[in-house]
């Protein structure tokens, strides 16, 4: 029963994408209800899956599905295992945070649901797909999906973003494909575990091998974002939609990273590495300077979705890195900082979405003063963002640590002291912010008509209730305020917690990757 999770977890948000434009024929407000019920079910489903291929279960921790009963190397199998079952229950419970935090704020639409759900299975088939081609029509759903939710806010600029994001994702998956094309001619196969063995035979410095994964690797970078093919990122990130931000800053470059994983020490396997010492250091270089130059423009930026977008440029550059280690102490520190990295991130652009929302601070100098009259939101913007830089107890320490120990290991210092050098410059834009948020004073400051607490649901008269201020004050008819529901503000506590609470679950990861990794460095 284990294994038909698998096509499940996929087929469910897939086809119950269709209900919302079905439903609404006649029902205007139908979206929202069939995305929640569907990606609540989907949730119940990747933890069951999680259970499943736990040590704790008592049953194999892998599990394989043949589609429609095709064995491979001529059906297309699912795969499910430690890895997979992390990154499907992340890819859910972001899901799920993200629906109800964007209830009220849109958009509204029942197309605009369908693509969510659409989105959301994307993602799932390619954690979980055991074969390339078939990852890459799920990599072209993840895209197409992307480029039309970016492109759903009323403000011009996200469709520029979008048409970006469009030329240069559709480039990475065209990439991506020539590869797997390169590798199917190599091997005969596209199914990951039987490639791996033909790689094997063939040899590693064949040179179609050598470019197969060149235009795999290079075609992920678009994907990933990583310096210098990440231009369209920021864009992207910044004009879409607060809830799509939110979504596809969590887990689209994410889930591609997870991918890279997947078929770099799955198929291609770390004696590629060993037999193509050129190719390891140019992967180790690309990620060093996309973790410093990531940084760098983060420094830069004022608008705060953009810190937040070029700060992921940086972060990814730091999987790309463990990657290239070919340790396990850093890949083990890759998956845990792909997990953190979701996690954070949502916390923070749905955070800055509340106080966009509540106050209009866009800019990093809109945030001067916004902890006193926002105190919930703002600290658990700054529990984030402490985690993203790397301080304790979070996760975000968890994975830099595993990732710099692992260079270490290997005796790459370059790589560990560009991690730290990466810490600094995080430290200093998160710490900017803080500043902001904690010591400096709005430049205009009405004490009279000041707020206390979030911005919270609107009373039944349309006035605002704070959340934990000064109700009276609050409900005095404040023009620079707007109302924010309550969800929103719990959905971005309980992230900001779990990122907390994740600190002491490296152990818990251990258990699950343990199998994976064994078969990883056998």
């Amino acid at each position: 029963m284990s294994d038909a999770l698998l096509p499940l977890l996929i087929a469910l948000p897939l086809l119950a994408g269709i209900f919302p434009l079905l439903l609404g024929l006649r029902f205007e407000r139908a979206g929202w209800p069939v995305a929640m019920t569907a990606s609540l079910t989907v949730a119940v489903l990747a933890g069951w899956l999680a259970w499943a291929v736990s040590p704790w279960s008592g049953g194999p921790q892998r599990f394989v599905h043949d589609l429609a009963g095709y064995p491979a190397p001529y059906g297309i199998e699912l795969v499910g295992d430690g890895l997979s079952a992390i990154l499907a229950l992340l890819i859910s419970v972001v899901a799920v945070a993200v629906l109800i935090y964007g209830r009220t704020t849109g958009p509204q639409t029942n197309a605009f649901y369908s693509g969510y759900l659409l989105l959301t299975g994307g993602l799932l088939g390619m954690a979980l797909t055991g074969d390339l081609f078939n990852l890459f029509v799920f990599l072209e759903i993840v895209g197409l999906v992307s480029y039309a939710l970016i492109a759903s806010s009323d403000d011009g600029r996200a469709a520029y973003g979008a048409l970006k994001y469009l030329f240069l994702g559709t480039t990475g998956a065209s990439l991506y494909l020539i590869g797997v094309g390169y590798a199917l001619v190599a091997t005969g196969t596209l199914n990951m575990g039987d490639m791996a063995t033909e790689l094997a035979a063939v040899g590693y410095t064949d040179p179609l091998v050598q470019a197969a994964f060149g235009f795999i690797l290079i075609g992920f970078m678009l994907k990933i974002a990583i310096f210098p093919l990440h231009t369209w990122q920021p864009d992207a990130y910044t004009y879409a939609p607060d809830t799509v931000s939110a979504f596809i800053s969590a887990l689209v470059s994410t889930t591609a990273a997870y991918a890279l994983i997947r078929i770099a020490y799955d198929v291609f396997t770390v004696d590629f590495f060993a037999a193509n010492p050129l190719i390891t250091d140019a992967v180790l270089l690309v990620a060093s300077v996309s973790i410093v130059v990531g940084s760098l423009l983060a420094l830069l930026q004022t608008e705060l979705k953009r810190v937040f977008a070029y700060s992921s440029v940086a972060q990814f550059g730091m999987i790309l890195a463990a990657i290239g280690l070919q340790s396990e102490t850093a890949l083990f520190g890759a998956v845990i900082h792909l997990v953190g990295h979701g996690l954070m991130k949502a916390t923070l652009f749905m955070g800055a979405g509340v106080l966009a929302s509540a106050y209009g601070a866009q800019t990093v100098a809109d945030y001067a003063g916004l902890a006193k009259r926002a105190p919930i939101t703002s600290g658990m913007m700054a529990v984030a963002g402490l985690a993203l830089v790397g301080i304790p107890p979070s996760i975000g320490t968890l994975g830099k640590w595993f990732i710099a120990l692992g260079a270490v290991e290997e005796g790459s210092w370059g790589v560990a002291a560009v991690i730290f050098i990466s810490t600094l410059l995080t430290l200093t834009y998160i710490g900017r912010l803080l500043e902001t948020l904690y010591f400096n004073q709005p430049a205009t400051t009405d004490d009279e008509t000041g707020v206390v607490g979030d911005a919270g649901d609107a009373t039944d008269d349309g006035s605002i209730v704070a959340d934990g201020g000064d109700t009276e004050r609050a409900t005095a008819g404040i023009d620079d305020v707007a109302p924010v529901a309550t969800e929103r503000i719990v959905v971005v506590v309980v992230l900001a917690l779990s990122t907390v609470a994740l600190f002491g679950a490296a152990g818990l990861f251990a258990e699950f990757l343990d199998p994976v990794f064994g078969r990883f460095f056998q």
